[in-house]
């Protein structure tokens, strides 16, 4: 009989086995592979067929030229996998593997209520960046001048670094993220300077599959409690917390604006859901629609609409300057986009966020909050330290 891992080392996959979408994870190592899981499926990539060049024609032809390239080249079914930046004009980390293994979404595989090992006992050193009184002056700022009518809203993120005098365990740090949270969206790519990328996000750009496309915004956010009612409170209040309803209405009626065009029709919801993860509540809308045109890609759609207010502010172009202003850190890949695309136009972008950098000398997390008229510094403050417990429970770290 043959083992899920012999089929792996075949260069092939076994589609629908127990056993298939966890054994992707178990075979995840960083440096040469690319992981991506999703409600959907689980990508691992090793090797590179070819990178996506970064020039100055457009991501979108570049990434099409890349893809027909491979197909010329003996790529039967070329897939584009990889992360994109905040910043536009910084280089992508996109490209065609050598090899593509699909398996069926991780939830679907009784194997991954196995929970993965608990991390071993570290001694982190932490260090904000900046320090959480200068992120609140920050934020406190940033209220000032859209009080003043200067714009609407920002999306202000602050940083860890954490180091330990040792390499990281990327792959039990991936391991835990997926298994903690089997209906996001886990990832973990090289980065352009040499380190690895991952994470876990609740948060999905858009998707296309034909002609039919999916966004799922998030804006507006509240902390978990281990305690059942509290957490039930808290969800409820969510729902009609007037600052985050606002916050939420800003992101998606700037998407539906963008996504508009595109669609001969787009079903968007009139009020918002709940999407929990293991660590926060989040306001959800989901954007159903059909392309007017079945010719554009899920990555032309998801570079139309990045960034979204729910990772940078409205208007786009001043919340970016504001942004500069206020955050003492590149951003690099964090609110970026992270995903897959195929010849055929169709895929998965997803927004890159609840993620880490990670090289060998330690990690850099990252977290962020939107800031609107009511928004109160402490309160953003608090909110982006329960952001950051989904990594630091991943690596056994306390802020």
């Amino acid at each position: 009989m043959t083992t899920v891992h012999e089929t792996l080392a075949r260069g092939e996959t076994e589609v629908g086995a127990v056993g298939t979408a966890t054994a992707l994870l178990d075979a995840y190592r960083p440096g040469a592979h690319r992981f991506f899981a999703s409600p959907a499926r689980t990508l691992l990539a090793y090797g590179e067929h070819c990178q996506v060049p970064h020039d100055e024609r457009p991501l979108t032809d570049r990434v099409r030229d890349t893809l027909a390239g491979a197909r010329a080249a003996g790529e039967p079914a070329p897939v584009v996998i990889g992360a994109i930046p905040f910043d536009g004009s910084a280089p992508e980390a996109l490209v065609v593997p050598s090899v593509l293994h699909r398996a069926p979404a991780l939830r679907t595989d009784p194997l991954v209520a196995f929970p993965a090992p608990r991390p071993e006992p570290i001694a982190w050193t932490v260090r904000p960046v900046p320090a959480p009184e200068s992120y609140g002056a920050a934020v406190a700022a940033a209220v000032d001048r859209i009080a003043s009518g200067e714009f609407d809203k920002v999306v202000l993120a602050r940083a860890l670094d954490l180091t330990a005098g040792q390499a990281p365990d990327i792959p039990a740090m991936l391991q835990r993220l997926a298994r903690r949270d089997i209906h996001g969206y886990t990832f973990a790519v090289p980065t352009p300077a040499g380190g690895t990328l991952l994470g876990a996000s609740p948060e999905l750009l858009v998707s296309r599959r034909g002609g039919a496309l999916v966004a799922n915004p998030l804006a507006g956010s509240t902390p978990r409690s281990d305690d059942l009612a509290e957490d039930v409170r808290r969800a409820a209040a969510l729902l009609e917390s007037v600052k985050d309803l606002h916050e939420h209405a800003v992101v998606v009626n700037a998407m539906r604006a963008v996504l508009a065009p595109y669609c001969s029709e787009l079903q968007v919801p009139e009020r918002p859901s709940l999407v929990k993860t293991a660590t926060m509540w989040h306001l959800s809308t989901t954007l159903k629609g059909t392309l007017a045109d079945p010719s554009v890609s899920a990555l032309e759609l998801a570079c139309a609409v990045h960034p979204t207010p729910a990772v940078c502010g409205a208007p786009t172009a001043h919340a970016r300057r504001v942004i500069d202003e206020l955050e003492p850190f590149d951003r690099g890949l964090y609110t970026g986009i992270v995903g897959w695309g195929d010849a055929e136009g169709d895929g998965e972008w997803v927004v890159t966020i609840r993620c880490a950098e990670a090289t060998e000398q330690g990690l850099r997390l990252y977290a962020g909050a939107g800031v609107v008229a009511s928004s109160d510094p402490a309160a953003e403050t608090a909110e982006t330290g329960a952001k950051f417990r989904t990594f630091l429970d991943a690596v056994g770290a306390e802020l």
